[in-house]
């Protein structure tokens, strides 16, 4: 009897070690899979330096390091892309750091491109620094400072290291960039949650834990916009934190494009607050229940057909109501989900750069579907906490999968667009920071798939996929008033907590929680990537910067690099660079022909010239020329073009220094083919 009874009482205790093992090893996948991207979180954010800008500056007049012989009348820059000024915007310092322009710079003939600011007469000789600020078109802060000379160089009190860049107080930049991620995170929840409720749990309106997150999103969504709008003004000018109540600073930043952005959001947030209360007034009212039909003899087949049928319309037409309240909701559902959507892309780097017409839909349809997914993952939480059958999981199942979809193909389009060649994915903070959320992705798209194998054994077990019912459980006889029995009194509250905390579990199957916890990662990793999707927007794309940090490279690559064309002081130089854009247009291949003249250091004459495989003139949509001295990590130095005929340019370069230079021409031969051609030459 022993011997046999062993093994009855070793298979259970056998069975539970497997089973508490097999939870120790999900736990512990669990913990590393958080653990890694933690570390990955740390690694990106400790290396990630100051976001530099969109907007670059392409000339200035008088030119820079340049010497002119009598005082210039005003100081004249002109940029990549239209730009945001100030009061400001652009000093000018004498040799001793004293302002000498006269304030209050503007556009130079109302072009937004440029920024204009007035010197006092009177100016002596020597060396002057002109320090800038402005607000690229994208909405990134830019800056830098250079230096001129008035009859002959001089030595200057004023540092032009220490007046370069556009780093924001380091308080404020903190703030701001935190103001953004909460922005985008409380988006994702109110769009995601109504979006569930709509689609997949219109019973979830009349429960509290779900109307808690649709208040939560919308009141973390409208203190973020108010902080952003505050904070952007100190941002913009490197100030303390202590401006953000500065009123002019506001009023400045509402006559802004991203300013513009963050007014409209403020007041399609009103409209937003609107909108949940039908929400949750329309769908948290219960359907009107049917008039029951009169029972038919049951002799009487057609008349109990009829019966049936009658119910059955008679239940359709209870229902209609709140269809109709549901198809409305998702209209405006809809409209208000493209419309804060816009708010974002309209001040951002989809409305700059090539393609605007299908970067800014794109952009719209990556934020939506983004809040789908996001905040759906935050809705299933809380609806396998209360019970919901399989069905509400198969129906966020088939939208998270249509979301993921739209994120592929639109986070593909912003990355070609953004990056513009496979160097940049690595040799830029843009690409890297695209990397890192691509990796977040892929981690939540891991996790999705343990979710989609709990689903399946939710689905597989009927008494689990069924939704639980929530009964109100009376109150024991005698529980309302206390006993005056001690040992009674704590029977009773014991009694209470168990009943309290069976309402809150009774949901939670082995099936469910193990889907709750899968999901849970899931959601963790995701607020992982709403970081990084807040460091992405504000770093410039890796477009144009990587192809120049490449030929950067390159130059000083010392043996590796094809030697350099050595220049003679006063002479001619030219520098040919073959070219192909991988088009299908007749200018999409060719050489590129780079004269200098003198080839000296100093101001240079220069002429591009394009021509076709033929050995004709082709024109093109765009070109831009910039030189570089990658020792001395000077430039690019970009040359303004005057066009002098088909495929022929003029302008002038200042090369100040000797040493071997790369010569960069950016050529675009339709709305999506282009490239950047390098040669490197010596001067001196």
């Amino acid at each position: 009897m022993e011997k046999a009874a062993h093994p009855r009482t070793a298979r259970p205790g056998t069975a539970h070690a497997r089973t508490a093992h097999a939870r120790t090893a999900r736990r512990r996948r669990v913990a590393g899979l958080i653990g890694v991207l933690g570390a990955l979180l740390a690694l990106m954010l400790a290396g990630a330096g100051p976001a530099s800008a969109h907007a670059t500056l392409d000339s200035t007049d008088p030119a820079q390091n340049s010497v002119v012989a009598t005082a210039p009348q005003a100081v004249t820059l002109t940029f990549s892309e239209t730009v945001s000024l100030s009061g400001d915007s652009v000093r000018v310092l004498d040799p001793a750091g004293k302002p000498v322009d006269t304030g209050n710079p503007a556009h130079a003939d109302g072009k937004g491109d440029t920024a204009r600011v007035g010197l006092n007469s009177g100016l002596a000789n020597g060396t002057y620094t002109v320090a800038w600020r402005a607000v690229s078109e994208d909405s990134h802060p830019v800056g830098g400072a250079f230096t001129f000379s008035i009859g002959a160089p001089s030595d200057t009190s004023v540092s032009t290291t220490a007046l370069q860049g556009a780093e924001a107080d380091g308080l404020v930049a903190a703030l701001y960039g935190t103001g953004r991620t909460v922005a985008y995170a409380a988006f994702a929840l109110l769009a995601g949650v109504a979006a569930f409720v709509l689609v997949c749990w219109p019973a979830g309106a009349t429960r509290r834990p779900v109307q808690r997150l649709l208040m939560t999103g919308w009141t973390a969504l409208l203190a973020s916009t108010v902080a952003v709008l505050m904070l952007r003004g100190p941002y913009e000018r490197g100030t303390g934190v202590g401006q953000a109540l500065d009123l002019s600073l506001v009023r400045t930043t509402l006559d802004e494009r991203i300013g513009t952005a963050l007014a409209a959001r403020l007041l399609l947030l009103a409209a937003a607050g609107i909108f949940l209360s039908l929400l949750v007034g329309q769908l948290g009212q219960p359907p009107k229940p049917a008039t029951p039909a009169a029972a038919a003899p049951a002799e009487d087949e057609d008349a109990d057909a009829e019966a049936a049928e009658l119910r059955a319309l008679e239940q359709r037409a209870a229902e209609r109501p709140q269809r109709e309240a549901r198809l409305g909701l998702g209209v405006a559902w809809l409209v208000l989900a493209v419309a804060l959507s816009a708010t974002w892309v309209g001040a951002d780097h989809a409305s700059v750069g090539i393609q605007v017409w299908l970067a800014l839909p794109l952009g719209i349809l990556h934020l939506i579907a983004m809040a789908l997914w996001l905040g759906g993952l935050a809705s299933l939480l809380v609806a396998l906490r209360e019970g919901v059958g399989a069905e509400v999981v198969d129906r966020f199942s088939k939208i998270a999968f249509g979301s993921v979809a739209a994120l592929a193909a639109t986070g593909i389009y912003q990355s070609w667009r953004g990056l513009g060649s496979w160097g940049a994915l690595t040799g830029t903070e843009y690409g890297k920071l695209l990397l890192v959320k691509s990796g977040c992705v892929v981690v939540m798209l891991g996790v999705a798939w343990i979710s989609r194998s709990w689903l399946a054994r939710l689905r597989s077990a009927p008494a689990e996929a069924a939704e639980v019912e929530r009964a109100e459980v009376p109150e024991p006889v005698g529980a309302a008033a206390r006993s005056e029995d001690p040992v009674r009194q704590a029977q009773l509250d014991r009694q209470r907590a168990a009943t309290a905390s069976a309402g809150r579990e009774r949901g939670l199957t082995p099936t469910r929680a193990g889907l709750r916890r899968s999901v849970l990662v899931e959601a963790l990793v995701a607020v992982a990537v709403l970081v990084v999707t807040t460091m992405l927007t504000n770093s410039p794309p890796g477009r144009v910067a990587g192809e120049i940090k490449a030929a950067g490279t390159t130059a000083g690559a010392g043996s590796t690099a094809p030697a350099a064309p050595q220049t003679q002081p006063g002479r001619t130089v030219e520098l040919k660079l073959p070219y192909d854009t991988k088009g299908r247009t007749p200018n999409a291949k060719g050489t590129a022909t780079v004269t200098l003249d003198p080839a000296g250091t100093g101001p240079n004459e220069v002429k591009l010239a394009l021509d076709g495989t033929d050995g004709k003139p082709v024109d093109v949509p765009e070109v831009q020329l910039a030189f570089t001295l990658p020792d001395r990590d000077l430039g690019p130095l970009p040359v303004a073009l005057t066009p002098a005929g088909t495929g022929r340019w003029s302008g002038t370069a200042q090369l100040p220094l000797a040493g071997t230079w790369v010569v960069s021409v950016q050529i675009r031969s339709s709305d999506i083919d282009q490239t950047t051609p390098t040669q490197q030459f010596k001067i001196g």
